[in-house]
């Protein structure tokens, strides 16, 4: 299976992933995943992950055409591709893998053995889960498109528990309040700081809690600014902004209380471990790549301009300053007392 390259993809994913484990159980199924994301895949869903870390494009031709021989070694009786780009299916060609599963986009078909019609607005439901679904049945792999009103990652206690261990050995006696501030895909997806900051200091004094800042290496002082924020409200705060690996933040989240964040990658993996989830929206859409179950709620005001899809707001950002950070806090604190640990 080829996984897709951002984090979010990854978590939808893993509902098309674990039907795949169902169908065929004693089949040994192997991830190529890129590193940032390979972190999410446990020895429950697959038995093998395989690096890629080539450039992407027509770069490192040479990186490519190594692997490729690797993939032709091992022998794979099938490929199926979740992420949709065209040199996905021109690897596992060069792997001479004789039967290749994808959606036929960018320009690919003729590279598939497979080349399965994209589904079409209206025909599955909208959540980005389906769409990988709707690839395993179209495919002939699923009779049927399942109905999964969750996303979870297996071995959630376990993960849970491996969280804790950590925070303990860091020194943390209190109740994690996980807060993740950034978004890869732009700054119209980023509610305010200093609104994140007020959220997590009322849950914290509802909580007795401490404050987690996450974030990728590049969000360290965005992260940093909001851990001093809420250590000067008198409670204690570590940006862990760059500081840990993807499989490390998994631990960390899923021992986490209650998790603040944006549109991202870590709203997916957060909502994925069961952990209750306040995601604030505005220009993204909550329908089509929003969190899954219960204990996710969204946020999010409802203005002329959104969802408009942008990566930067060219006015006012009114979908995001419209969100208040009481209305978050209360939120959070009503999918605490839901969870009821």
């Amino acid at each position: 299976m080829r996984a897709t390259n951002w984090v979010g993809d990854a978590v939808m994913c893993v509902p098309a992933l674990a039907a795949l484990r169902t169908r065929y159980p004693k089949s040994h199924i192997a991830v190529l995943a890129r590193p940032w994301v390979a972190g999410l895949y446990g020895k429950e869903l697959i038995d093998e992950l395989i690096p890629y870390t080539a450039a992407k494009g027509w770069k490192e031709l040479d990186a490519k055409r190594s692997l490729a021989y690797q993939l032709r070694q091992q022998k794979f009786d099938a490929a199926i591709l979740f992420q949709n780009a065209f040199e996905a299916a021109a690897l596992v060609r060069m792997a001479r893998i004789p039967v290749r599963i994808g959606y036929a986009r960018d320009g690919r078909s003729l590279l598939l053995t497979h080349a399965v019609a994209v589904p079409k607005t209206g025909e599955i439901p909208n959540h980005q889960r389906y769409y990988y679904l709707e690839l395993l049945r179209r495919a002939g792999i699923l009779q049927e498109l399942p109905e999964v009103n969750e996303i979870r990652l297996p071995g959630m206690e376990r993960l849970r528990a491996e969280g804790l261990a950590k925070l303990k050995a860091q020194g943390w006696t209190r109740p994690l309040i996980g807060v993740s501030p950034g978004a890869a895909y732009g700054t119209a997806k980023r509610w305010l700081p200093e609104r994140f900051v007020q959220a997590a200091v009322e849950l914290a004094g509802k909580l007795n809690a401490g404050v987690g800042v996450f974030g990728s290496d590049d969000e360290r002082d965005l992260c940093q600014g909001i851990a001093l924020q809420i250590e000067a409200a008198g409670f204690p705060a570590t940006n862990f902004a760059g500081a840990t690996s993807l499989a490390e933040f998994v631990q960390l989240a899923a021992a986490a209380k209650v998790f603040l964040t944006n549109d991202s990658g870590a709203m997916h993996i957060a909502s994925a471990l069961g952990v209750p989830v306040i995601a604030v929206f505005g220009a993204t859409d909550h329908v089509a790549t929003g969190p899954t179950g219960e204990l996710a709620r969204v946020v999010r005001e409802p203005v002329e301009c959104a969802p408009c899809l942008l990566r930067e707001c060219p006015i006012d950002h009114r979908c995001m300053t419209a969100v208040s950070a009481r209305r978050v806090a209360e939120e959070a604190w009503d999918l605490v007392q839901l969870r009821g640990q």
